[in-house]
């Protein structure tokens, strides 16, 4: 590999990681509000209201239900709105965010639903109301899960972002896309799997271990 194609590596790797972290953090700050909110809202909830729950399952199960190849090209308009363009790696963030969030919000709730109902009911007889339930219960009993399923969630968002990559979004998609299949240029290619095979093995250790720590059982 040449010095130039080492160097559009590395830009490349960089522009990956930005689009990961940026959409990453945006689908938690919005997933897990929506996974507290389905779990809430649920049957036997804190704060049962099965229209509220439905209308959001319904939400979350449309955008879910869409491929994300056709997602980032539906998105065009409302990305042009918020970046001012429909291409390049801040434009990019937009849809795998707004694709990223309805799928940790399922992960997310899944393992809210499985912290024990007698800690919870422990809590309402003490006073507690629904804030102090999910400040005190839900979120710290499930944090484990919670970020198992964040890793996950990393995980899957750089193999879109791999994908975003062959509409223009750069990274290390677009550069195995340009490079290393157009051009024929192999090298690139395999120097491209194997920085994605390291990236996504390095996060899922860390998840894993920061999950180990977690885990009070």
């Amino acid at each position: 590999m040449t010095p130039i194609m080492f160097e559009l590596l590395i830009r490349s790797l960089w522009e990956t990681v930005l689009m990961t972290v940026a959409s990453g953090v945006i689908s938690l700050a919005a997933g897990l509000p929506l996974g507290l909110a389905l779990v809430a809202t649920a049957r036997g909830g804190i704060a049962e209201n099965l229209w509220i729950n439905r209308g959001l399952g319904a939400v979350v199960n449309g955008f879910r239900s869409v491929p994300f190849i056709i997602l980032l090209v539906a998105l065009i308009p409302l990305t042009r709105l918020i970046v001012g363009t429909a291409l390049g790696t801040w434009a990019a963030i937009v849809p795998l965010a707004i694709a990223a969030t309805p799928y940790y919000a399922r992960i997310a709730e899944v393992s809210l639903r499985e912290v024990d109902r007698g800690l919870i009911d422990a809590v309402r007889a003490m006073g507690g109301n629904r804030w102090t339930i999910i400040r005190e219960v839900l979120v710290p009993e499930a944090l484990p899960g919670i970020v198992a399923g964040f890793t996950v969630t990393l995980v899957t968002l750089i193999g879109a972002s791999a994908m975003a990559g062959a509409i223009g979004a750069g990274g290390l998609g677009d550069l195995a896309i340009r490079y290393g299949y157009q051009r024929f240029e192999t090298s690139v290619m395999i120097a491209v799997v194997a920085v994605l095979i390291v990236l996504v093995c390095g996060i899922q250790w860390f998840g894993d271990r920061l999950v180990a720590r977690l885990d009070r059982r």
